[in-house]
């Protein structure tokens, strides 16, 4: 008897039902079915040369687990129909019609019914496996017509990597609806096609105007206009409030134009090449260029739009634009964050080949870095400058970076409007949904070279030939729309000449315009504050605290909740606070830190501190989040300060990236400038990894688009000889960066000084950026200590004069900063050299030029001035010193001598050259420079 004669008697659409939950996760289903289909799949998969191998003697299907399968030949074929659909949902994204220009590179295998054990004679067979699809009961033939439409026509999906049931489904029942076709009413076809004649028109008219000028056209790529037009319209039905976009060149120009709004007046005349209004202002070119905007949109809701300002590094904008988004999404939006949402916009072999595009994506659903969902749109010209796509990258696709968090991806052919359009309604209702990223590749081609004066015929003759004879996606679609009799013959030239009619008016205006000026970014978020020089800079700034107060946050951030139990070190080290503060009055870093968050929370200000570890410190000084021993359950007393909280603390170890972090950091520090925004470095040299954040934006941006940013870089410097990349923040990196009033640098000794300089960045009227050469072994150094009154009542010293030395005595005056100071305090009390006195450099820009001359003119008998330093000659402050102070260049230099590397591997050596340098502060007859 047929041991699964069974299985004739149940419904097949059962079984399907089974099958499809089989194939997406095994795990899924009970033990008995799971092996029954791994047996099915075991026969499948020998192949038919070798199916024969895998029958047992009874001519049943040899199985895993020890079970024979033979289940009926029409049950049989069920699933291989259910294994052809899932083959076109996994695979069919590769036989898609989406490239316009070129061939397609072939795959296999291939979708062929003979690859899934069918022939063309069970065409017309009926299976119930198309229920799976939604179509109930239908022939082979027409399940396939079904499946090239949805997988395989001008739109290719990739999703059924995807490990959640629900979004499959999702997915999968959204495809299903009109096979994945556009059902759009004539009037939104004809806003699409105005939408397209605004993006071809507008490239045309400056092609035309500004001949040979650079403008990085959106020509092959049009259809990125009214697929963001789709997105914003429909996300404004959705509830969202406001949109952040970054991209880099090509098409930024159409973009801000005929999406943001911003008039062709102000980009004529940007392409006139005319002098700025503003003399401190040195300006960009006007593809790197911000801007914000209001839009209504046609259900009459009101949208706010920023598009980010980016530098030429393409990429580097990702992470900028997810910290503006987190931080309006923080402060606006806070009980519905989806309401801002994020748009990227790509370049296909910048997406596949720029790093901070992974690290950016892996921070999609970290609880520090999350923007509830991207709309990731690459712009695929298939081609980087020069380089064809099988030179840019391995994978098969630009996009498949994506996959790394099961994001969907859409493949779309950019000259099929339609369906360009309907995968951006797709994108935005899976953001809206989900609240994750997804993936949008519009397959097009770049008209021009890279730039439009390049010839890209040196380096792809057969390509452009081809390029060269293509219609723009307006004319073919205003061809389609014709034929279906949505518009007439002389729409578009109507719609074209509208256009460049209002055109030519602008450009006419622009021309009677002296000077471009410079429309400010998001400037509603900077709302009181203001741009200062260098002068107003050197300003002290009132960071004074009452006592009373810092008494009360102190009692708070030093008790732990009795109801909890902690490890008893957590125990000892907060009752250590506890006591240093309410009996010694001994403050150590920690706690001048703590405060200063404290204090500023008190105030109304929010604090966000970032980086690797900083969640208790890297050194384990901070401790700022504390762990219940038994469930890990967090405890962070800056946010338990009672009725003294008005601003709230955020603090999150960050992924093990600089580059992405420091980027987000900055660009939520530009979007909330009344939040103190922190990000730490494990060690100082390693933010190297974010150089091209520091360069391009940190120390440039208020010179070239008007952009003030109060990011603080918290930097662990010292040498204590731990080798080359733990010793040095490279600070002479960041000093070399430093120009007229862009940022601050310091290097502070003690816990008041660092308390004072937090509150400043603050309180002051204005926001700099911020880098501090923070310590490792003077975290616990029993010198490094500040009393609560030098907190209370003090300000920030930008330099700290001798407290011990007779300037009648000195004949020796050192200057010095960091860490330094006390090594040489250490050997000055050893050999009771009262003729040497120690002058700290706290600020190291701007430079306290008055302060140190002062200092000069109190030590008239000093025969002797040093410029102490623990770094080689070639690193730390002293190059700069020589740049910003005259009288430096009379200074005796003491310091290691010229290295390529921060310092030496060996313990021994670098302790043995530290030495030598102390050594020849206090002995000038050794020749520094001979040393070891």
């Amino acid at each position: 008897m047929d041991r699964f004669s069974f299985l004739n008697a149940a419904h097949t659409s059962y079984f399907a039902e089974l099958y499809e939950q089989y194939l997406e996760d095994p795990d899924q289903l009970e033990p008995s079915w799971k092996a029954f289909f791994q047996g099915f799949d075991f026969g499948m998969e020998s192949g038919l040369d070798e199916l024969e191998l895998a029958l047992g003697e009874a001519g049943e299907l040899s199985a895993v687990n020890g079970m024979a399968v033979n289940p009926p030949e029409s049950l049989q074929k069920e699933f291989q129909v259910i294994k052809l659909i899932d083959g076109y949902r996994t695979r069919g994204h590769l036989f898609t019609k989406t490239n316009p220009v070129r061939e397609r590179r072939t795959y296999k295998p291939s979708l062929a019914l003979e690859n899934f054990g069918l022939s063309s004679d069970d065409l017309d067979t009926v299976f119930t496996a198309g229920s799976i699809l939604g179509l109930g009961p239908k022939s082979l033939r027409e399940i396939i017509e079904h499946l090239e439409r949805i997988y395989c026509d001008a739109i290719g999906v990739e999703y059924m990597y995807i490990r959640t049931p629900e979004r499959i489904e999702w997915i999968q029942q959204w495809l299903n609806v009109n096979d994945n076709h556009p059902s759009f009413s004539p009037d939104e076809k004809r806003n699409i096609l105005r939408k397209l004649n605004e993006a071809v028109s507008f490239e045309g008219f400056l092609h035309t105007k500004y001949v040979g000028q650079k403008r990085f056209s959106l020509e092959g790529g049009e259809s990125l206009i009214p697929a963001l037009d789709t997105i914003i319209e429909k996300a404004a039905d959705q509830g969202v409030k406001q949109f952040v976009m970054g991209m880099a060149h090509r098409g930024r120009l159409n973009v801000l134009t005929n999406i943001f709004g911003k008039s062709p007046k102000d980009i004529f005349s940007e392409f006139d090449g005319k002098d700025y209004e503003e003399t401190i202002f040195d300006g960009d070119v006007k593809y790197h260029l911000g801007w914000t905007s209001s839009r209504e949109a046609d259900s009459g809701k009101m949208v706010q739009m920023n598009i980010a300002p980016n530098p030429s590094h393409l990429e580097t904008v990702n992470s900028i634009v997810e910290g503006i988004t987190r931080a309006k999404q923080d402060k606006d939006h806070p009980d519905n964050p989806s309401e801002v949402l994020p748009i990227l916009v790509h370049g296909d072999a910048a997406f596949a080949g720029q790093g901070v595009v992974y690290e950016v994506i892996q921070m999609a659903k970290l609880d520090g870095y999350t923007t509830q969902g991207t709309i990731h749109i690459v712009v695929n010209n298939q081609i980087g400058f020069t380089t064809n796509y099988l030179d840019a990258r391995s994978s098969t696709y630009c996009t498949d970076v994506g996959k790394v968090t099961l994001s969907p991806v859409l493949h779309v052919n950019a000259d099929d409007a339609e369906a360009v359009v309907h995968a951006a309604v797709f994108a935005l209702e899976y953001r809206m949904r989900f609240k994750r990223d997804i993936f949008l590749d519009l397959l097009g081609y770049r008209k021009y070279g890279h730039n439009e004066g390049d010839e890209p015929k040196f380096t792809q003759p057969l390509l452009y030939k081809s390029i060269s004879k293509h219609k723009n996606p307006r004319d073919q679609y205003a061809e389609r729309l014709l034929a279906e009799g949505v518009i007439d013959a002389g729409h578009v030239q109507q719609l074209e000449k509208d256009y460049k009619e209002a055109l030519e008016e602008d450009l006419l205006d622009s021309r009677k315009i002296e000077k471009t000026r410079i429309t400010p970014f998001m400037s509603d978020a900077w709302e009181g504050l203001v741009r200062v020089d260098e002068q107003e800079m050197m300003k002290t700034v009132d960071t004074s605290y009452p006592l009373e107060k810092l008494n009360q946050l102190a009692e708070r951030i030093t008790g732990l909740p009795a109801d909890k139990k902690f490890l008893r070190k957590i125990v000892r080290l907060i009752e250590g606070r506890k006591q240093m503060y309410f009996d010694s009055n001994k403050l150590d870093w920690a706690m001048g830190e703590l405060l200063a968050y404290a204090s500023l929370l008190e105030e109304g200000y929010d604090v966000r501190m970032t980086g690797q570890d900083v969640e208790r410190g890297t050194f384990s000084h901070r401790h700022a989040v504390i762990k219940t021993e038994m469930h890990e359950e967090e405890v962070i007393l800056l946010n338990e300060l009672g009725e003294q909280q008005n601003g709230h603390f955020d603090i999150y170890n960050s992924l093990l990236s600089e580059y992405a972090v420091m980027g987000y950091d900055y660009g939520y520090a530009m979007a909330s400038p009344n939040t103190l925004t922190i990000w730490e470095a494990q060690f100082g040299d390693f933010s190297n990894g974010a150089q091209i954040v520091i360069d391009q934006y940190l120390s440039s941006a208020e010179d070239k688009w008007k952009l003030q940013n109060g990011l603080v870089l918290l930097l662990p410097h010292g040498y204590e000889g731990q080798g080359a990349e733990h010793s040095s923040g490279r600070m002479e990196r960041y000093l070399q960066l430093c120009a007229k009033d862009n940022m601050f640098v310091a290097d502070v000794t003690t816990p008041a000084n660092l308390f004072h300089l937090i509150r400043r960045q603050m309180k002051a009227k204005y926001r700099k950026p911020l880098v501090v050469f923070t310590p490792k072994s003077l975290l616990r150094h029993p010198e490094v200590v500040s009393t609560k009154e030098e907190m209370a009542e003090g300000s920030f010293q930008p330099l700290i004069d001798d407290l011990v030395a007779d300037s009648n005595q000195v004949k020796t005056l050192v200057f010095c900063t960091g860490k330094f100071y006390y090594d040489l305090k250490k050997k000055r009390e050893a050999n009771g050299r009262d003729d040497v006195a120690l002058v700290r450099l706290e600020q190291l820009f701007p430079l306290p030029v008055e302060a140190i001359r002062k200092t000069i003119h109190r030590y008239k008998k000093a025969v002797d001035v040093v410029w102490a330093q623990e770094e080689p000659r070639n690193m730390g402050a002293w190059g700069h010193l020589l740049l910003h102070l005259e009288e430096a260049r009379d200074f005796r230099v003491a310091s290691r001598r010229f290295y390529g590397a921060p310092a030496a591997g060996s313990t021994v050596r670098s302790a043995r050259r530290h030495q030598q340098v102390i050594d020849y502060v206090f002995d000038k007859t050794k020749d520094n420079m001979q040393l070891s």
